[in-house]
């Protein structure tokens, strides 16, 4: 019931994931990124400790296909798993185990992988990566949102998302956006109406961290809820 994906941005070697679902609580359980390091997806009959365990075997020098070699080893219910994972070159690996629940989409690009479970139809991931693809230079975030909505446009999940996330890191070990939608009867317009509230923001919120003597303050205006 869930679709994402995770990529790299070329330019400014930011990682991020984006993730849907149709239950709440996506953005705390599915997607994990590190600066430097990479991102993992964790979802279907989802395992959250699997995500730090990935970073922490890219952190250590693995590949991506290495990692996910090792956490598919290391988990005894990997049936029931749906991974995915980007490591610091761009390079990606995925795996879907025997249970997950089809329809399944898997679609690997550059600099990014999309996958989902429990879908409509199985172009839903390539869908995500030709958005993804579509105009690098643009932000990493507004690529996300670009390919989470493609992969809606494309069949979605079967039933009606509620939740989404949106997770980037930069230069911090603090995410530069990390942002949720929970309950919401229109999950992805309003993440992106989020990111767009949150875009004018996110560097200057990293400087109030690193170097809040050349902060500035910033109020957005407040758009209307979707």
């Amino acid at each position: 019931m869930t679709f994402s994906l995770i990529g790299r941005c070329a330019r400014s070697g930011q990682f991020g994931a984006v993730v849907t679902t149709s239950a709440v609580g996506v953005g705390a359980r599915c997607p994990f990124a590190r600066a430097g390091v990479g991102a993992v997806l964790t979802q279907h009959r989802t395992d959250p400790r699997l995500g730090p365990l990935g970073l922490d075997l890219l952190a250590r020098g693995f590949t991506a296909q290495q990692a996910l070699d090792a956490i598919v080893a290391a988990t005894p219910h990997r049936h029931w798993r749906q991974l995915a994972v980007i490591d610091a070159a761009g390079t990606t690996a995925h795996y879907t185990g025997a249970q997950v629940r089809a329809a399944v989409s898997v679609a690997q690009g550059q600099d990014c992988v999309g996958m989902g479970n429990i879908l409509r139809d199985e172009g839903v991931a390539p869908a995500m990566v030709a958005a993804f693809a579509a105009d690098p230079a643009l932000p990493l975030a507004d690529r996300l949102v670009a390919a989470i909505q493609a992969g809606e446009d494309a069949g979605g999940e079967t039933a009606p998302v509620v939740s989404a996330a949106l997770l980037v890191v930069d230069r911090e070990s603090f995410p530069f956006v990390d942002l949720r939608v929970d309950a919401h009867e229109a999950p992805l317009a309003e993440l992106a109406r989020l990111w767009a509230l949150y875009a004018p923001t996110a560097e200057d919120y990293v400087r109030r961290a690193v170097d809040p003597d050349f902060a500035t303050t910033y109020v957005a205006p407040a758009p209307k809820r979707v």
